[in-house]
């Protein structure tokens, strides 16, 4: 296993020791922060870390002086979470901070006592890694992006960004519970509609190439990315099917439409990662994760990319301009 993970580092062009070996300049026993995620891990660090470690640093918690980040990556290779949360728990980490349903799983696995912070999690109660948001119990607790509810608005705003559209492929991940609760959401908006729907359910990185080639072959009106941690990380590879197959796209991740897809409804995604910076204050300062109740996001961003709309010669209609929270021109 380790021969393979260091060649997915080398592959994806991130420095193995950077993600899996253990930093160094750790002075005394200052407390050790565990940070597992499924994407890849990259420098200068994604917006959404950024935000985390802004958290941190308003808190007055600075990496390597008064606390020890340790940094675990799967590289997008969901198998290999279970072995660095059990990492990160052998470290003897104060806390683990998890990205996704699989990695929150797997850290719930390595250890039942040491505590949890989701950062971003799409349906933890569905998920069964917490009881209730209200009172989480166990050792999980943290922020919740409520993706399943936000499914059928996004069929909403394809539909009316696209009122001819009769067929929308949907790609999405059946092995996670929060993803197959969405696509529930997603069918029962686009039958209220009259939109046919065509699956296209992706498991693996094997999968992806097949999959994205049916779809190029049944040329659908519009395509709906139910996103999890393993899609995230082919965005660019799924950008740039959108844009060489002239397919609009909506998707539960701004960072799509930043990266020219056309359209994205999700809640701020930086703000929840800045958010979970107060849980592991609260955990250092000796707050049980099973007190801590499990916050809803607040804030949610329409993002239109206009230059992908207008390359697609679609015409993006003024009521969903007006309500768009960034418009990329």
């Amino acid at each position: 296993m380790i021969e393979r993970r260091t060649f997915l580092f080398l592959l994806c062009g991130a420095p193995l020791a950077a993600a899996v070996a253990p930093r160094t300049q750790a002075q005394g026993k200052i407390p050790r922060i565990g940070y597992l995620l499924q994407t890849p891990l990259r420098e200068p660090p994604s917006p959404d870390r950024q935000a985390f470690l802004d958290g941190l640093r308003e808190l007055g918690y600075v990496d390597g002086k008064n606390i020890q980040i340790e940094y675990r990556s799967a590289e997008a290779e969901a198998e290999f979470l279970p072995e660095l949360a059990a990492e990160l728990v052998k470290k003897n980490v104060r806390v683990i901070v998890t990205v996704g349903t699989l990695g929150t799983q797997a850290a719930r696995a390595a250890s039942r006592t040491v505590p949890v912070i989701m950062a971003v999690h799409p349906d933890p109660v569905g998920a069964g890694m917490v009881k209730t948001l209200a009172q989480p119990g166990g050792n999980v607790t943290g922020l919740t992006m409520m993706a399943p509810e936000l499914g059928g608005k996004r069929v909403e705003l394809l539909k009316e960004a696209l009122p001819k559209a009769q067929r929308i492929a949907v790609l999405w991940n059946p092995d996670i519970s929060a993803v197959t609760a969405e696509w529930q959401a997603v069918q029962k908006a686009a039958s209220r509609l009259g939109v046919a729907l065509d699956s296209h359910p992706v498991k693996n990185a094997e999968q992806l190439s097949s999959t994205l080639a049916g779809i190029a072959r049944k040329r659908p009106d519009a395509l709906l990315i139910i996103v999890d941690a393993r899609l995230d990380s082919y965005r660019n590879i799924i950008v740039e099917f959108t844009a060489k197959h002239r397919l609009p796209t909506i998707i539960g991740r701004s960072e799509f439409a930043f990266a020219g897809g056309m359209m994205s409804y999700a809640p701020s995604i930086p703000a929840l990662f800045r958010r979970a910076a107060t849980y592991v204050d609260k955990i250092l300062k000796g707050a049980k994760p099973g007190n801590l109740p499990v916050e809803q996001p607040t804030k949610f961003e329409l993002v239109i990319n206009l230059k992908t709309a207008k390359a697609l010669g679609i015409k993006i209609p003024n009521s969903i301009l007006v309500r768009a929270d960034r418009v990329i021109e």
